[in-house]
């Protein structure tokens, strides 16, 4: 019996880019275009390629001992879902194997495996089923499933009515609790709010105590590190390395950002948002107002944002999330606790918010800025977000006037404020 719950070697995963699939109506058009193709592979020049090929993975070899909780972490388009699609039998690779001892339990996409037509109890059967559960199991943790989705009250609608959250709710319910051996879990928990993010966490926790295989790929460092034994890092499609969470975590972030002192969006069309708030700059300057990406520790520094507005319907917040290159989130500030905001009514069209940080107060290192803008109403619901905004590093060059002293060693803490002390005589 293999003390491996899943063996990969030599993985591949190719795509045509480009590719066209004609669709014909009748055997005259086939034919027709058939004919024409031949003088089309003769005309056209071998540096106009008619698709191009994409390795979305290449060359991955691991081993996952089972009862192990790994979080997979990359940038977008690192092939961490690709990975997770082929384990889960949903797509084969192109070259290379991967060997699945086990049964598995996948939660990919909002809605993979549910049936529009069919009500949210019809669909619990057909997931149950698909999972490889018996009728009689299903219906013995029916209750529970339906509990923990907090769905009761549509369970008997038809899941086309259903909005994604409750279509992930749902869908995650069901892959959790038909026990499988390997339960795997793309970032789609971001699609709930945050009370049912906690219970999912908790609920993998639990999956990991009882001694079953956990695969999560995630953005969130601080859910990498508190839940997973192991993690595993992915790059362009190439297999990084492997290690503690905190190692790989560092590793990770330390690689840089992707982002500098200054992101602009230049196009709307590919901008972070919605049809509320867009995303157009996020800038970090100095106080003489220049956009840097190192700070000395005693310097203020200015986190300054743009975005679209698109309506008054909506009042759209600024919200900074601040994080070291460990993944520990440093604090979180919201334009909306500001006086001044909370008077003015911002117009239609680009808007500007600028969070002000004093000097001695960040500690040193690289400090991460993750920006999103929220509903004033309700601040779980995110019109615009984006992990790494900005990025920039704090360093101390100060000769004993700063808070350190002539403290010369590692000063702990996420944060390093000066504060005032009062010297008593008694």
């Amino acid at each position: 019996m293999s003390a491996f719950a899943v063996r990969v070697e030599n993985l591949g995963k190719q795509y045509r880019i480009g590719a066209r699939r004609e669709r014909y109506r009748t055997f005259r058009e086939a034919l027709t275009n058939g004919v024409l193709s031949t003088f089309r592979l003769a005309w056209r020049s071998s540096k106009v390629p008619e698709a191009e090929l994409f390795w979305a993975l290449r060359d991955i070899n691991f081993e996952i001992e089972k009862g192990d909780v790994v979080g997979i972490i990359g940038r977008n388009g690192a092939g961490k879902s690709t990975l997770l699609k082929i384990l889960s039998n949903i797509t084969d690779p192109t070259e290379g194997e991967a060997r699945i001892y086990g049964s598995i339990g996948s939660l990919l996409e909002v809605g993979t495996g549910f049936h529009p037509e069919l009500t949210g109890r019809e669909n619990i059967f057909l997931n149950g089923a698909i999972l490889g559960a018996s009728r009689r199991d299903i219906r013995r943790k029916l209750d529970e499933i339906v509990e923990f989705a907090e769905v009761g009250r549509f369970l008997d609608t038809p899941a086309k009515h259903y909005s994604s959250g409750m279509y992930m709710r749902l869908a995650f319910s069901v892959a959790a609790h038909m026990d499988p051996e390997i339960l795997v879990i793309d970032e789609v928990l971001a699609v709930g709010d945050a009370d049912f993010q906690k219970k999912c966490l908790g609920k993998m926790e639990e999956v990991g105590r009882e001694g079953r295989t956990v695969l999560f790929v995630s953005h969130s460092m601080p859910t990498v590190l508190r839940l997973c034994k192991r993690a595993m890092l992915l790059e362009a499609g190439r297999y990084v390395r492997a290690g503690t969470p905190s190692e790989v975590v560092s590793a990770y972030l330390q690689a840089g950002t992707g982002a500098l002192g200054e992101r602009i969006w230049a196009d709307p069309t590919r901008a972070p948002g919605d049809s509320v708030a867009k995303l157009h700059a996020v800038r970090v300057k100095d106080r003489d107002g220049k956009v840097v990406d190192t700070i000395e520790i005693r310097q203020p520094v200015s986190i300054e944002m743009e975005w679209w507005n698109h309506t008054l319907d909506v009042r759209v917040a600024a919200n900074l999330h601040f994080y070291n290159d460990q993944g520990t989130c440093l604090f979180v500030t919201a334009e909306f606790t500001n006086k001044e905001w909370k008077s003015r009514q911002r117009g239609v069209g680009l808007v500007r918010s600028v969070c002000k940080i004093p000097g001695n107060f960040l500690s040193e290192g690289r400090v991460i800025v993750r920006f999103a803008a929220v509903s004033s109403y309700n601040p779980t619901v995110v019109h615009a977000l984006e992990r790494d905004a900005v990025s920039f590093q704090v360093v101390d060059k100060s000769e004993g006037d700063g808070v350190r002293g002539p403290y010369a060693n590692d000063w702990p803490g996420v944060i390093r404020p000066m504060l005032e002390w009062e010297i008593a005589d008694d």
